[in-house]
């Protein structure tokens, strides 16, 4: 009888590290649904603490900030390769989520509302954009199951381990929604921030901070994938608008060739995101 080969130790807590990371953040998903729908737990965007807005203003921007260094730092190749001197590569991106979501939680805990409305709809009238959020939601869910949910949130690097299998990431396809739009998650961010029936100044800070971090992420990124992955993404970055289904009339570049669209190796990570992040060897390459 053949002997099973039995999984080693370390295996076995990075999976567990990954299981446990993942539940984390499915809390925080949950959390934040009704955290900026301003309904249904303790502390929302709109209800807490409340003090003088000076303050209020530079606490609020202050756990922005967190969060922006945190995506940014935690995302750069330099801190992944220096980090992963100190834990298994596998658990590198578990890491990753885990740390989004302590700097989620303090921004939940922390947030200051700031008092006066931009917009108030109120009975039937807010519905349409209740709806929109809703939406905005499952787009943002949705976006992750395109190309890979479990290695966007590790589960994928931490099972290849525990099986003993190189971990290869998945190979990116021009497929669905990515066909529309080159970045429907931060779309369906972007949806999720302004969807909002009561806009009070502090979301309507909230909302108007995390597009300009989302749009400064999205050149960085796309400046980088452009070196990375050479004519493929280029092609593909001029036939596809960024973040909405359409273009102005004459912007639209004749689609050449017979290919139904660039594939190349890379994973739907990069830094938080949403975007296909290349393999190492992809051609041609710039390290980032």
């Amino acid at each position: 009888m053949s002997s099973i080969r039995r999984p080693a130790g370390p295996g076995l807590l990075v999976m567990a590290y990954a299981v446990v990371s993942y539940a984390i953040f499915l809390a925080v998903t949950v959390y934040s649904i009704f955290f900026f729908a301003s309904r249904g737990v303790p502390r929302t965007i709109d209800t807490g603490p409340r003090s003088g807005w000076p303050a209020a203003l530079a606490i609020d921007l202050g756990l922005l900030s967190l969060f922006a260094v945190q995506h940014t730092v935690m995302a750069r190749p330099g801190f992944k390769r220096r980090w992963t001197r100190m834990v298994p590569a596998a658990a590198e991106r578990s890491t990753f989520v885990l740390a989004a979501c302590a700097v989620l939680f303090a921004l939940f805990a922390l947030w200051h509302p700031i008092g006066g409305r931009v917009w108030a709809l109120s009975g039937p009238a807010a519905w349409p954009l209740t709806a929109v959020y809703a939406a905005g939601w499952l787009l943002v869910m949705g976006s992750t199951f395109l190309i890979s949910h479990a290695d966007l949130f590790g589960l994928r690097q931490a099972w290849s381990r525990l099986c003993g299998r190189g971990y290869q990431p998945p190979a990116f396809t021009e497929r669905g929604l990515y066909r529309r739009v080159r970045h429907p998650l931060m779309a369906g961010f972007l949806v999720v921030f302004w969807a909002a029936p009561v806009m009070t100044v502090g979301h309507l800070l909230f909302a108007a901070a995390s597009t300009g971090y989302i749009l400064t992420g999205i050149a960085f990124e796309e400046h980088d994938l452009r070196h990375q992955l050479g004519q493929a993404y280029r092609d593909y970055q001029a036939r596809v608008p960024a973040l909405v289904p359409w273009r102005l009339r004459g912007t639209v570049p004749v689609r050449t060739g017979s290919a139904p669209g660039p594939r190349w190796p890379g994973a739907a990570r990069s830094g938080g995101t949403g975007r296909p992040r290349p393999a190492a060897g992809a051609r041609p390459t710039r390290s980032r």
